[in-house]
């Protein structure tokens, strides 16, 4: 029987883990330019983290988490998300001695829900967080880093939704109204909505389901129920965002499925994603650090998720053409892994052929590998202190001399990477 990968588990294979690397490299030049520094967290805490930070009531906790006893009997989970690791980190390291912290991360987490287009159980994601800053600016300037992150990748058709979810002091009443109006359609509701009415009314708003998306077309908007101080902050919210250039739109359907979010909250679109199309969400959360044991501490990050936006990019760029090195004979091993580790040095790939073979089958694998170019060094070259360099696409080769190998093949490689007139060697 043929052993798989469990089912929701990818494999991210050569030609996709290219455009990882380039969202990976673009995201911390960018985010570090903002100020942020890299934290790095564990895969797996205790689960008392999750359920204290994302609410016991929510679908995460209740359905999806990997949890396990250890040998100890503790109750640790896989990470389902990244915000509650890195404040339990910022609580437990004391970093709050700091005014403000920023910190951005990026691994996997592991969600047990229906795989489906661009969602797996193991799940990779970018976030960054601001710690110690309560103003309406650092919303607005911690979503316009998200959008600039998106103009560089050159997504095209990213849209930024924003809406306000109020505070503690506010958002009781519009729980209340908003649980009235879904009694009063209850009927037309999915099961899971039906469930979550008693404890999390809100999530009916996103629901997905096309029964449930009529069923609250005309819900009560959430901005029209916030109060003063909160009608204020999102006001400013938007007023930065214009002065930053950051086009958005209000969502007032728009909620997070997490419980400790407040005030602020947004998500960048994309599209050719179906409905779930958001590929980057996050808000406000001005209470975690202190219901997960540390100072009153206001927060805004959020996490944009690693596979949806490799789909959105589309690009599958070729694997880098190597040189492929074959060395006829002990002395040419031994001269060959002086003249490889030099290119090499000069950030050329090589792949190296010591085995055994005729020259013709080792160059059939050369052309199998789809190498730019072959080195051949024998006794013939060495007697003549010379490299032969065969072009894979033309068959043309020329004798090179060894002692200029390195330069010359650097600037020829450099030169095509520029895409300027191929160079001779």
């Amino acid at each position: 029987m043929t052993v798989r990968a469990v089912r929701g588990f990818n494999d991210i294979l050569p030609g996709t883990t290219e455009v990882w690397r380039r969202i990976e490299d673009e995201a911390a030049a960018l985010f570090r330019a903002y100020g942020f520094s890299e934290i790095k967290v564990p895969v797996v805490e205790r689960t008392e983290l999750f359920a204290r930070s994302i609410g016991e009531a929510t679908d995460i906790v209740e359905k999806e988490m990997y949890t396990f006893r250890d040998r100890r009997g503790d109750s640790l989970t896989l990470r389902p998300e990244g915000t509650a690791p890195v404040v339990r980190a910022y609580i437990e390291n004391k970093l709050y001695t700091a005014p403000v912290t920023r910190l951005f991360y990026g691994g996997p987490m592991f969600r047990y829900e229906r795989p489906q287009k661009g969602r797996y159980r193991q799940f990779h994601q970018i976030g960054a967080e601001v710690l110690g800053d309560g103003s309406p600016w650092i919303d607005a300037e911690t979503m316009e880093m998200a959008v600039r992150l998106f103009e560089r990748l050159g997504v095209e058709g990213a849209e930024l939704h924003v809406n306000t979810l109020g505070c503690a002091q506010c958002r009781p009443g519009y729980k209340a109204a908003l649980k009235d109006f879904l009694d009063a359609r209850s009927e037309r509701l999915c099961a899971d909505c039906r469930r979550r009415m008693e404890t999390n009314p809100l999530r009916a708003l996103d629901c997905k389901v096309p029964a449930c998306v009529d069923a609250t077309a005309d819900a009560p908007a959430l901005t029209d129920h916030v109060c003063r101080e909160c009608a204020a902050h999102f006001d400013e919210v938007r007023r930065y965002l214009a002065l930053l250039d950051a086009s958005s739109t209000v969502n007032p359907r728009m909620v997070r499925g997490l419980d400790y979010y407040t005030r602020t909250t947004f998500e960048i679109t994309a599209a050719g994603l179906g409905a779930q199309n958001a590929v980057a969400a996050g808000g406000r959360y001005d209470s975690l650090v202190r219901e997960l044991g540390g100072p009153q501490t206001p927060c805004f990050g959020f996490a944009l998720g690693m596979e949806r936006l490799s789909l959105v990019l589309g690009e599958r760029p070729a694997p880098p053409s190597p040189l492929y090195f074959i060395a006829l004979g002990r002395e040419a091993e031994r001269a060959g892994t002086e003249l490889v580790r030099g290119l090499r040095s000069a950030g050329l790939t090589v792949v190296t052929d010591y085995g055994e073979g005729s020259l013709r089958s080792r160059m059939k694998r050369a052309h199998r590998l789809g190498a730019s170019r072959t080195l051949i060094l024998g006794d013939d070259e060495l007697c003549r202190g010379v490299v032969t360099v065969k072009e894979m696409a033309t068959a043309s080769q020329q004798a090179v001399p060894l002692a200029e190998a390195v330069s010359r093949l650097a600037g020829a490689m450099e030169s095509r990477g520029a895409q300027a007139p191929k160079e001779t060697v």
